[in-house]
């Protein structure tokens, strides 16, 4: 079966990059102050969201057009300030090599590519990866932001030793840049003295658990960090004391002013908000003249659920308005082996009875309480070949292994493509606890705290002289083709609400940029 999830053709409306201006002209310097605030010397720390990281990788553009790099600039208007310096990679292409070959995984930027019938989609662009981890480049750098950082590695020394990349100890974007191999991400911001910082720490603490649909654990009790996976949640308690540690470590190096932004809900990015958890449309030539099998076949393992006492675990398509997917439900009792005895004491054969009741021992429909990853949409009615085999290995034709192989209709959409209100649930009280302790650890260093909520307006649109920004995918302007990093125009938006911290609580008169000027995705068909 087809795809049948397709993204929106589209104009290429504001996608072409241009050069960024001040939304205040600079006519009098007098006009603008640092007031109580010390710019001279900025360093950032932070994740992906720091570094600049948008559609899936780091490039160029992104680095330049990064909230620090934005936030530098509008400091010299201000302040003398000194170079605001930055890990610059090879070109736009994105992408990781490491002795010449592509790291797995770190694969180039993403584009907005066009079919011939007009339908988009974003696809890996095809330009040459040249930025290699083994090239180790001369710092200091200013943005000290790490693609893929948690809030404890930070302090972790070593994280930047190519000689733990196989081990998974060291991170390939800090190995490029790190000042030896025995340094820490924390320790060579400390060392370049800052007068001020900004901190946007955090977001992979519980990213990583809800990018991965939630295969992680929620470590929330478990304060020994050396026993989390990395796609597991992290101990509020670990995070506070890490956090800690980093802005203590940073005013008492000398940047007694500085910005903690605080952490917008994961769950509400694009990444987990574009697909629908009722995609499936009966006006679908590949699904709709399915409908009428599909629920026959259904049915008698609807009645087995009756029997059982879960009847709302049914499943069944319309055939006149959007059907949900199939999904499993680890946080369901699994029933696969009642469910088979019932199955066979209506009179199926045991085998099939078997494959049945593993198949849907905790399976269910979605409903609009699941978030849909984005990533789900290229596997959505796709045949699951894994499955297949599976299934031919318990001696089912390949035919029929086929049939009950589609993903999120036949066969249960995985955990990795769907987070159940558990899981959101965790991912929730996580980051609630996380920004509790950043907004006290502000308080009491007496620094500014981006509340997350502000942030949060992009998912009603924010109106600005060129139109209107928001969280939609694609369209929105405000998020990359990634679904989780923003464009540079997101990235402009992020700048000035910073400011606004800033000016704020320092008497300062830092202007803000013109966020219209600067770009958001980039169409090509130039793509692999």
């Amino acid at each position: 079966m087809k795809n049948y999830i397709k993204y929106i053709g589209i104009l290429a409306l504001g996608m072409v990059a241009c050069e960024p201006e001040f939304e205040n002209p600079v006519d009098s310097g007098d006009l603008y102050t640092n007031g109580e605030a010390d710019f001279s010397n900025y360093v950032a720390l932070g994740n992906s969201l720091t570094a600049g990281y948008a559609d899936g990788t780091i490039y160029l553009t992104g680095q330049l057009n990064s909230y620090p790099n934005i936030l530098a600039q509008q400091f010299a208007v201000v302040q003398e300030t000194q170079e605001f310096t930055q890990p610059l990679v090879a070109n736009n292409a994105g992408g990781l090599l490491m002795d010449g070959v592509q790291l797995p995984g770190y694969n180039t930027r993403l584009v907005l590519a066009f079919d011939a019938e007009g339908n988009a989609a974003p696809k890996y662009y095809a330009g040459t990866i040249e930025t290699d981890i083994s090239n180790i480049l001369t710092g200091p750098f200013s943005n000290m932001g790490v693609a893929g950082v948690k809030s404890y590695e930070m302090l972790a020394e070593g994280y930047g030793n190519i000689a733990g990349m196989q081990a998974e100890m060291a991170n390939p974007w800090f190995v490029r840049f790190a000042s030896s191999p025995n340094t820490s991400v924390l320790a060579d911001a400390v060392a370049q003295n800052p007068t001020f910082f900004t901190s946007w720490i955090g977001s992979n603490d519980v990213w990583l658990y809800a990018g991965s649909g939630g295969t992680g654990t929620d470590h929330t009790g478990n304060m020994d960090p050396t026993t989390y996976g990395r796609n597991d949640i992290t101990d509020p308690t670990v995070f506070a004391g890490a956090y800690a540690q980093i802005v203590n470590s940073m005013v008492q190096a000398g940047a007694e002013e500085g910005v903690l932004i605080g952490l917008p809900s994961v769950t509400s990015i694009p990444f987990f908000t574009t697909v629908p958890y009722a995609p499936l449309s009966p006006a679908n030539p590949n699904f709709g003249p399915m409908i009428q099998t599909l629920n026959t076949t259904y049915s008698q393992l609807n009645q087995a659920f009756a029997f059982l006492g879960v009847p709302e675990r049914s499943i069944s398509f319309s055939e006149t308005g959007a059907s949900a997917v199939v999904i499993k439900d680890e946080s369901l009792a699994d029933i696969s082996q009642q469910l088979t005895q019932v199955l066979m004491g209506g009179g199926m054969d045991q085998g099939t009875a078997t494959i049945y009741g593993m198949q849907y021992g905790q399976a269910r429909q979605a409903t609009p309480q699941d978030l849909l990853l984005l990533t789900s949409s290229s596997v959505i009615g796709q045949v699951n070949m894994t499955r297949v085999q599976e299934l031919m290995a318990f001696g089912v034709p390949q035919e029929l292994a086929g049939q009950l192989s589609v993903n999120g209709v036949t066969y249960p959409m995985e955990d990795q493509h769907v987070l159940i209100p558990e899981e959101i649930q965790n991912i929730s009280e996580a980051t609630t606890a996380y920004n509790q302790a950043i907004k006290q650890i502000a308080e009491a260093n007496d620094l500014v705290f981006i509340d997350p909520t502000v942030l949060m307006a992009l998912t009603q649109g924010v109106p600005f002289d060129g139109g209107v920004l928001s969280s939609t995918f694609v369209l929105g302007g405000a998020f990359s083709l990634d679904g989780a990093h923003m464009t540079p125009r997101g990235y402009a938006f992020v700048a000035n609400k910073i400011i606004e911290g800033i000016n704020s609580k320092y008497n300062a008169t830092v202007p803000k940029v013109n966020i219209g000027n600067y770009n958001t995705i980039t169409p090509s068909n130039n793509v692999q």
